[in-house]
């Protein structure tokens, strides 16, 4: 058998645990006892704490396509759309890959990094001999602070980028303010950020699943712990383009968003 059949099978595998995961994990979710606390903890970790790293990046991001955009518009005279296709351009597609990948880089590898220690440690088989599901203890929590804190990160990152091509667009090309916001709005419409959001809520859970089924297969120690870490990064990564590539086509081609 080649090596990319080999590859091939590997990956289809490991797709097929991932949704096995997925299932046990939404499974979990609506079964008892309930407690919020876990949940409100890892939203807690999860948000504050990669607020500025987001919003950052997106701000830079911004002000980065008001700059090349303006290469090409002042040569045309039309400078005066650029602020439409940075809140189109942040909306819909970069901002929420970027948090994505911001996050999985993050919150993933720490996810994968804690969760293997408790393996190599033996916490989690003690959490099965005390009859606690390790799903419902440790990677429920996670996916619910990852799918709901994402969407509200990207919600923050839209706006600070929309802000940086602000600064290139009125202190640099000298659009007036008033016609920033007037262009900005008159292009962004609700399905643009909605779209965007949507994504956030499937990037999310990939990040959670991910970093969580990397961690739970540890093996080997310290050493497993630390190619778990890696690979849950590479592969969220793979997964999550992936995932944007296949949501982009069904709003364009199939819904008409």
């Amino acid at each position: 058998m080649s090596s990319v059949a080999i590859s091939a099978k590997n990956w289809i595998r490991y797709l097929g645990q991932l949704t096995i995961l997925f299932s046990q994990t939404v499974a979990a979710i609506f079964t008892p006892p309930f407690k919020s606390i876990r949940f409100f903890t890892q939203a807690q970790r999860i948000g504050p704490g990669t607020f500025l790293i987001s919003t950052m990046v997106a701000f830079f991001v911004g002000m980065i396509i008001a700059l090349q955009m303006a290469y090409q518009m002042v040569q045309l005279s039309a400078e005066l759309y650029i602020p439409n296709v940075i809140a189109v351009a942040l909306t819909r597609e970069l901002v929420p890959v970027l948090t994505a990948l911001i996050v999985a880089g993050r919150i993933g590898a720490g996810v994968a990094a804690e969760i293997g220690s408790m393996v190599v440690t033996e916490q989690v088989d003690a959490l099965k001999a005390f009859a606690v599901s390790p799903v419902k203890y440790l990677v429920m929590p996670r996916f619910l602070g990852l799918m709901i804190m994402l969407p509200v990160l990207t919600i923050l990152s839209d706006l600070v980028g929309i802000w940086g091509g602000y600064v290139i667009c009125v202190f640099k090309l000298h659009i007036s303010h008033e016609m920033f916001w007037k262009m900005t709005f008159r292009a962004l419409q609700m399905k643009d950020i909605a779209t965007g959001l949507i994504k956030t809520i499937f990037f999310g859970m990939i990040i959670a699943i991910v970093g969580c089924h990397q961690g739970l297969t540890v093996r080997g120690g310290a050493d497993g712990v630390g190619k778990a870490t890696t690979t849950a990064v590479v592969r969220s990564f793979i997964l999550i383009i992936m995932m944007d590539c296949f949501i982009t086509f069904i709003f364009y081609f199939l819904l008409n968003v």
